[in-house]
């Protein structure tokens, strides 16, 4: 029985790589193998199972993150950060993508929604960075990974999720999120400074009067400065502050972010029936995708349960004397192998209900582990054939900008994200 789960497992992962969809791949395939190998009682425990996960508040929160997203998204907000930041450090080498990773890691603290952030920073700044003489390679990579950065600085949806199957405090891992992803914006910020004053053709500043005439009127500008970072200031300090507070849930603090979001809309002119349908039928659209996975997922672990797979998995690795270090290395190996193949949540719903109770047997702290998975995931963003954030940008760029400068680009920032990750290992002091 042990066997068969494991063999349910590799056909389930096999069929998706093939290209069946996930969400059905994953429900139809578990139930067939329950109608053939177990007891036709065992469907009685599955409706509770199933209502328990629609039922769970913390998932409450996935909805309203991604509203707050695309509402944000709507605002015009990016638009007016990218402006005001590219102008405060137009002087110097790489002030530009200086910008739009700072622009990135607000963006990422006030949605968690990678493909707005990246869409929205690669219409309006990769021309801008092209005309001003940046090398096609370093300018993409800039933006696909700055556009990455809304998976591990909170609130992410991807740390909502990786909660929810750990079993884990959100909130706890919000917390513990926070200086990985400072320091990761801090290693970005050291690698363009560093290629910018070596290779100052690779990113060249904006003329002097260019930027002059833009700060002519200095009481103008720094009023669009303030504007600029006050309206997104006040939501991240609304919603993460109301967590790490201990004032509001994760769930509670993603409807005070919807709410603000809707608000900072309204006070940029930008709102309407029109963009309020807009957002709630994208959201939706998202909403659906990542339930409907969940709900396939919910029955692929209720079956490899049943069938004893989890206790099998615990056994094999005791059996194999590999210690819990060897163990996490083999998983973060398997997530990132398959981070090249298949979607972020795909990967938390199939590979880690399956690791988990392995990491509770051998008693990891699984706050530890859901960082690690989350800067594991975070390269699944970037890493070819199937890097969505690289689809994103592939999808707005000029016609300059070829699939090799992309895959060119981002490969410094991978190098960077997996460096942390090993720093995350081997100092878990780093979260605390």
């Amino acid at each position: 029985m042990e066997v068969l789960a494991i063999l349910m497992f590799l056909s389930i992962f096999v069929l998706i790589l093939y290209g069946y969809p996930v969400a059905f791949t994953l429900g139809g395939i578990s139930v067939i193998y329950a109608l053939l190998f177990l007891d036709s009682g065992t469907f009685a425990a599955f409706p509770p199972r199933v209502m328990g996960v629609m039922n769970n508040q913390v998932l409450l929160a996935v909805p309203l993150f991604i509203f707050m997203g695309i509402m944000l998204e709507k605002s015009g907000l990016a638009e007016s950060l990218l402006e005001t930041m590219s102008m405060l450090f137009a002087r110097i080498n790489g002030g530009l993508a200086i910008s739009v990773v700072l622009v990135g890691a607000l963006l990422a603290a006030s949605t968690g929604i990678v493909g707005a952030t990246v869409i929205t920073m690669g219409l309006i700044s990769l021309p801008t960075m092209l005309k001003r003489g940046y090398q096609p390679a370093l300018a993409s990579g800039t933006i696909a990974a700055s556009g990455t950065l809304g998976q591990i600085i909170p609130p992410s949806v991807v740390l909502v999720l990786l909660g929810s199957v750990l079993n884990v405090s959100v909130g706890d891992l919000f917390a513990a999120a926070v200086v990985p992803g400072l320091v990761l914006v801090g290693a970005y910020l050291l690698y363009i400074i560093v290629v910018a004053t070596i290779f100052p053709a690779m990113a060249p500043p904006l003329p002097k009067e260019e930027v002059r005439e833009f700060m002519r009127d200095k009481k103008v500008f720094w009023g669009k400065v303030f504007k600029a970072f006050l309206m997104p200031l006040v939501l991240i300090v609304s919603v993460l502050g109301s967590i790490f507070m201990g004032i509001a849930s994760p769930t509670e603090a993603a409807a005070v972010g919807a709410l603000g979001a809707s608000g900072l809309t309204v006070a940029q002119g930008k709102f309407s029936m029109q963009v309020l349908k807009a957002v709630v039928r994208e959201t939706t659209h998202l909403t659906t995708m990542v339930f409907i996975i969940l709900l396939g997922a919910t029955t692929f672990s209720f079956v490899f349960r049943e069938m004893n797979g989890d206790q099998y998995l615990t056994g094999l690795i005791a059996s194999s004397d590999l210690s819990p270090m060897g163990f996490l290395f083999l998983v973060m190996l398997i997530v990132f192998i398959a981070g090249f193949f298949i979607d972020f949540i795909e990967i938390i719903f199939i590979i880690v209900p399956v690791v988990a109770p392995v990491f509770r047997a051998l008693e990891v702290d699984l706050i530890w582990i859901g960082i690690l998975l989350a800067l594991n995931l975070q390269t699944s963003f970037l890493t070819p054939p199937f890097g969505f954030s690289l689809f994103y940008l592939k999808g707005v760029a000029p016609d300059e900008v070829t699939t090799s400068h992309l895959y060119k680009g981002i490969i410094p920032f991978v190098v960077i994200q997996l460096i942390l990750l090993f720093a995350v290992v081997f100092f878990p002091e780093i979260l605390s």
